[in-house]
């Protein structure tokens, strides 16, 4: 071959490469640009995220709940004419349904449900003004109040018994039968937070025992990384954990997930090791103040007292999208004072964390 074939030969042989790079550019690239929206669930309000979480099956007032909070987006576009339309469309469900979900509750939850109702009714009539003046900031307040006595009624609808078994292997560990508030008093301010027992039993069990023996008290940030974590809970001295001082030996807590439609919680797996790659935990790491319980790089069953503030930024975590869902477990959220943990680096220390209400519901052992 002469050196101007090879010459051409080789200059064809580029021309297909920069068409092959062209090709997979533009038909293919587009798939993974930030545009897009995350796969899984993208909400990013923590009283949605718990409310969503309630082991409940009230499909009605769950159907007005979800309606609602999917005007968060509409509103954000200044779609006025698609919100006034969902929100005459929640209007006419509250009075289809009503009567339905008061009969479901027993007789003396049926009053409460009542008052609700009648709150709720008044709120989407303010609702329907607001959108219709196009008021965004009284929309949102009003919105607002209707969500939180929804979320008040679906609390109505809960069972008695604790929904989900934990295995008899954790027996000795304590648990959270239920949800718990606690308020988390920082050098830099006050932080509230709700504990979520009902899919992080062991593990929100296990924060509120070692609230109840002060034991953050006055313990350092000790990891701090911009736009992802703040962690604490390493105590003083040379543990790393709790120790018992019955036993003497550091208390381990085991992995613990719930996913959404799965029957069992998930203890000591991860959801590589379970082949769920797109799957979304109960409560996701999904919000700026998602509290997160840590273990070390080698084993996923040695969490003992240490955890973290998850410090959500929507471009490097997205919703259904990073990299903590499903490798450790998210038990609760901060619900105020998100202003804090911007503030917060490891000069930093819990000053203590108080509970507020819920301590009935921590058991010590099953």
């Amino acid at each position: 071959m002469s050196t101007m074939q090879k010459f051409l030969s080789n200059l064809n042989k580029n021309y297909l490469f920069v068409l092959f790079l062209c090709i997979h550019v533009f038909l293919f690239q587009p798939i993974n640009v930030f545009a897009d929206l995350p796969t899984g669930n993208a909400v990013k309000d923590p009283y949605a995220i718990l409310r969503n979480a309630l082991p409940i099956k009230q499909n009605e007032i769950q159907e007005i709940q979800h309606k609602l909070e999917e005007t968060s987006d509409l509103v954000r576009g200044s779609r006025w004419p698609a919100i006034s339309k969902t929100v005459t469309k929640c209007k006419s469900l509250v009075k289809k349904y009503e009567r339905n979900i008061i009969n479901e509750l027993k007789t003396e939850d049926q009053k409460k449900a009542e008052n609700f109702l009648l709150i709720i009714n008044k709120n989407i009539e303010e609702l329907e003004i607001a959108a219709k003046v196009k008021d965004k900031n009284s929309f949102i307040i009003t919105r607002r109040s209707i969500l939180e006595n929804i979320g008040n009624l679906e609390e109505l609808f809960l069972p008695e018994e604790f929904p989900y078994e934990i295995p008899k292997e954790f027996d000795n560990l304590p648990r959270l039968l239920g949800r718990a508030t606690v308020k988390i008093n920082t050098n830099k301010g006050d932080m509230y937070a709700i504990i979520d027992g009902y899919n992080a039993p062991i593990t929100g069990g296990t924060f509120i025992d070692l609230v109840n023996k002060e034991f953050y008290n006055e313990l350092p940030i000790n990891r701090a990384e911009e736009f992802f974590v703040l962690q604490t809970g390493d105590p003083q001295g040379d543990a790393i954990g709790y120790i018992d001082p019955n036993t003497n030996v550091e208390r381990k807590i085991p992995l613990e997930i719930r996913v959404p439609g799965k029957e069992e919680t998930f203890y000591n797996q991860t959801f590589e090791e379970l082949g769920f790659y797109t799957e979304t935990p109960t409560l996701p790491f999904a919000t700026l103040g998602t509290l997160g319980w840590s273990h070390s790089n080698t084993a996923i069953d040695d969490g003992s007292s240490q955890f973290f503030f998850f410090l959500y930024e929507a471009e490097l975590n997205p919703a259904g999208r990073n990299l903590i869902d499903g490798r450790n477990a998210a038990f609760g959220y901060v619900v105020d004072g998100f202003e804090i943990l911007e503030e917060l680096t490891m000069d930093d220390k819990i000053i203590s964390i108080d509970i507020i209400d819920g301590l009935e519901n921590l058991k010590l052992n099953a």
